[in-house]
């Protein structure tokens, strides 16, 4: 019997997801949560065999609960199932150890065969995104790039960037200038939609 946890934040699709992997005989859905900390929670709980995790959760995103869920369970298989499958999420998710990667359009028995082989140790990756994720290639900015341009998201002035990211005003401005050249962008706001588009942020 594989055991699993489901977490997503919309309730219909949560146990619409549940209530047709039940219908599988070697599938038990074993906890459901609907925030990343709940579901970091229900897998130190219930220690799950697979977690299927949405990527766009309250509180931390997939990536981030599978990062956690991992640190304590090393061997319970994680998969992302999202509507967002930007090229940055999919090598942001390979690099925390999630071993399945697919968009919500995907069909049960599919998700099904996925759990399956993950279970068993292997691996497997939406075919389509990971062509778009090879296509985008490397996001250009650097760590620190990357956190200030995040944290220009809402539009806020340079000096509140700052003490967000704990840097200095001109620090921030050099770091949103390079930003906005690497991307090609013409402003800061540009920069931020670009890279939320590829996943970068």
């Amino acid at each position: 019997m594989i055991r699993i946890l489901l977490a997503d934040d919309e309730h219909l699709i949560r146990g619409a997801l549940a209530q047709m992997l039940d219908l599988d005989d070697d599938f038990e859905v074993v906890a459901q949560a609907a925030t990343g900390p709940e579901a970091v929670a229900a897998a130190r709980q219930r220690r799950p065999d697979v977690a299927v995790l949405d990527l766009q959760m309250p509180g931390l995103d997939g990536i981030e609960t599978a990062t956690e869920i991992l640190a304590e369970l090393p061997d319970c298989g994680c998969i992302i199932v999202t509507s967002h499958g930007r090229p940055g999420y999919l090598k942001r998710a390979l690099a925390s150890g999630v071993r399945g990667f697919l968009p919500k359009t995907t069909s049960a028995a599919t998700l099904a065969t996925v759990v399956r082989t993950v279970h068993a140790g292997g691996r497997h990756v939406d075919p389509e995104l990971a062509a778009e994720a090879i296509a985008a290639g490397d996001s250009p900015l650097t760590p620190r790039e990357a956190d200030v341009l995040e944290a220009a998201a809402d539009a806020a002035p340079v000096e509140e960037i700052a003490r967000r990211v704990h840097l200095s005003a001109g620090t921030v401005r050099n770091h949103l200038s390079n930003a906005v050249s690497k991307l090609g962008a013409t402003n800061r706001h540009e920069a931020v939609a670009t890279a939320r588009r590829m996943g970068w942020i």
